[in-house]
């Protein structure tokens, strides 16, 4: 009988784990997990409610939600899609929902569905787990691989999956290093925007639906629902910023300028218009209780304040330096920020085994035949909405064609 290791006990590895386990009855598939708990983001993911996937479903449109390895995972995504995932799920009993924003959640809103369901798939498929076995090192064999074990003996195998998921730094992959893998420095993605010295933080919990956030000097900008918080800008137009910029941002030692559009796309030709005629139908009215744009009441008052505007001043008497100021922070809105946050439940790492050494087909090594990779522990992260997860999924389910 075969043996197969999987390194790992997450999304990747444990769905890589019963897919080749019920491909392959005479191989015995073994997950070695070196803390003490299982797929443990799947558990607190979406705030505890597992973001599965995501509706975009078109190979072309879906690839577009990853920064880092995107064309590499159009074929991927043709062979294994969010479409496969829901009826993976489904077939065995995990019915999915789509909420408006297109991510996917299991319908009773509780990531242990999710969990139960991996879990006795490899309970069904003879899967051994074993937790608290950390891996020091991998060597190459004639017969395959032997993995040294920490405070025990050697494991042989014929064939490793590595699904041991990000590392914060390099570090981490040197026993992939050693191998003979080129890897891609690991860097934060997925991470809030501090802003230590703005009086914005005091409206935490004021969120806009559609804004658009760019960093200032650079060509990076996105759009979509921001939140503000007590140490700064967070939501989800902010963290698909940060993934996309996450290596830009890095070199900038995350000192770095924040533009918010907070009419979205609107230009200051259009925002001039717009106050000029609710200015003409509204003459005797105070800015203050009076906002043209349905801007949530208290950053319309922020935005009045930053401006200079008196609390008493009405729109017939509004005009020069102060209205242009207005225009300005309202679609050029100006913060400084130093430092990033990270969501244990959101924290992604853009870095990893870089994919010119896999092959995307079977997401086997080019440099050590025999081995595999699966999840975050290639150069491949997406924004989030699910996609992290997706590319979790579809890379695993490579694995088990793979071999």
């Amino acid at each position: 009988m075969s043996k197969i290791i999987i390194i790992g006990a997450g999304a990747a590895g444990i769905f890589a784990a019963i897919n080749i386990a019920s491909k392959n009855h005479d191989a015995k598939v073994v997950v070695l997990e070196k803390s003490s708990k299982l797929l443990s983001k799947v558990k607190i993911s979406g705030g505890g409610r597992c973001n599965v996937t995501n509706v975009c479903s078109e190979p072309k449109e879906l690839i577009k939600n990853y920064p880092r390895g995107n064309k590499k995972l159009k074929k991927a995504f043709e062979q294994f899609g969010t479409l496969d995932t829901v009826t993976w799920f489904e077939s065995r009993g995990v019915k999915l929902k789509a909420e408006l924003d297109g991510r996917m959640f299991p319908v009773t809103d509780d990531s242990q569905t999710i969990i139960d369901c991996l879990l006795n798939e490899c309970k069904k498929h003879k899967v051994d787990i074993k937790t608290k076995v950390s891996v020091e090192s991998i060597e190459k064999t004639k017969d395959g691989f032997s993995l040294s074990i920490k405070g025990s003996e050697n494991i042989e195998c014929q064939k490793i999956l590595i699904a041991t998921g990000g590392h914060n730094k390099l570090d981490g992959f040197q026993w992939l290093a050693n191998l003979g893998h080129s890897i891609s420095e690991p860097v934060p993605s997925l991470f809030t925007f501090n802003l230590p010295t703005s009086t914005i933080t005091e409206l935490s919990g004021v969120s806009v639906q559609d804004v658009e956030v760019k960093i200032a000097g650079t060509k990076l900008a996105h759009q979509g629902p921001l939140l503000i918080t007590h140490w700064g800008l967070s939501g989800p137009a902010v963290l698909k910023l940060s993934a996309w910029g996450a290596r830009i941002l890095q070199e900038k030692n995350y000192e770095y300028s924040v533009l918010v559009n907070w009419l979205k796309s609107a230009n200051e030709e259009e925002t001039r218009q717009n106050l000029t005629e609710f200015q003409v139908l509204n003459p005797k009215k105070m800015l203050f209780n009076s906002n043209p744009f349905q801007l949530p009441k208290r950053l319309w008052e922020y935005l009045l304040t930053k401006s200079e505007i008196d609390e008493e001043l009405r729109w017939n008497n509004f005009s020069g330096k102060k209205f242009n100021k207005l225009i300005n922070n309202l679609i050029a809105d100006l913060y400084e920020a130093s430092g990033k946050t990270t969501f244990k439940e959101e924290f992604v790492t853009a870095g990893g085994v870089k994919l010119g050494d896999v092959n995307m087909q079977s997401m086997e090594s080019r440099k050590c035949p025999g081995l595999f990779f699966a999840g975050e522990v290639l150069d491949i992260d997406g924004v989030t909405g699910g996609f992290n997860f997706q590319a979790a999924w579809t890379t695993a389910w490579l694995v088990a064609q793979g071999m």
